[in-house]
């Protein structure tokens, strides 16, 4: 049995959430992962996991191998980035993940670039809105679009967005306005399906924040689908005001209650301060960093 590669295996198994998902991830037959765990399993002398048909869970001895086997893989994969030469010049493979409209917008041309600049190395880059785990799911770098928690993490902040409420032209020529909070209550409203507002909007800062519940008569899952809604007029919609720029522009949004927005959100390049820190990283964060900085001053409304 190879202990490191059966490690590995488990580790992807309780993450992807069950065995099957993670053969699916590593592209190996099932019979394969059952196996590695079960040899494991046998060499301990006692059972890592519970398995079901539709998933798995942790013993209370699995649940502390894998955190052991975790630390163990990242040692090993930092002894060997150090001994490939990764910390004297920039190599090797980079994970980066970034929130899905912004990365593909502003993150996947600085990375194509990048690409161009620096052929030694790799870069897998994955778009999704929820907060990644930097140690956990080995995540290089991270785009953030939030206010950052106090961590043992460091952050680049690169710029600010705005949460813009905006309409179509048309739709204000035949709603009205709205000029304070308040009148939103009135409107037709555009909601993401899944967000913390889907009933009420959010206003002003600090002790002059308020509230105001709304009308969400046009629900959908993504950014894109709610700005395309209220070009066509069938409401107001809020959004980052780096989703609506060319729309602004070309006059088919118009942004209102500018005065009552709530705080800007900070966007950083988030990357983990534990040990040294790879040349491939550094080259990638003083290369994205500048670029980035210009993007947002030319993403202003």
């Amino acid at each position: 049995m190879d202990r490191l590669e059966s490690m590995s295996i488990l580790v992807t198994a309780v993450e992807a959430g069950s065995l099957s998902a993670a053969a699916r991830r590593l592209r190996i037959p099932l019979t394969t992962v059952s196996r590695n765990v079960s040899d494991l399993e046998a060499h301990l002398k006692t059972r890592l996991l519970n398995r079901s048909s539709r998933k798995l869970t942790l013993t209370d001895a699995g649940r502390s191998y894998v955190t052991a086997c975790k630390q163990i893989l990242e040692d090993v994969s930092e002894a060997e980035r150090g001994a490939s030469g990764e910390y004297s010049a920039p190599k090797g493979n980079l994970n980066i993940t970034a929130p899905i409209v912004f990365g593909r917008l502003h993150i996947v041309p600085i990375v194509a670039e990048f690409l161009r600049a620096y052929p030694d190395i790799d870069i897998r880059m994955v778009l999704a809105d929820g907060v990644a785990n930097l140690l956990e799911e080995r995540v290089d770098l991270a785009i953030r679009i939030a206010s950052l928690p106090d961590s043992s993490l460091l952050a680049v902040r690169v710029g600010s967005i705005r949460r813009v409420v905006c309409g179509s032209p048309a739709y204000f020529a035949e709603r009205g306005i709205p000029t304070k909070p308040a009148d939103v209550g009135t409107h037709d409203c555009v909601t993401r399906d899944g967000q913390s507002f889907d009933n009420s909007w959010p206003f002003g800062a600090g002790k002059s924040s308020v509230t105001v519940d709304i009308h969400a008569r046009f629900i959908v899952n993504t950014a894109e689908a709610a700005i395309d809604a209220a070009i066509a007029g069938a409401g107001i919609t809020r959004v980052l005001s780096y989703q609506i720029v060319d729309a602004v522009r070309d006059g088919r949004l118009v942004v209102v209650l500018e005065d009552f927005e709530p705080e800007p959100m900070p966007v950083s390049l988030v990357y983990s301060a534990q040990g040294l820190l790879p040349l491939k990283l550094r080259a990638f964060i003083d290369f994205a960093v500048p670029r980035l900085k210009a993007k947002f001053s030319r993403l202003t409304l």
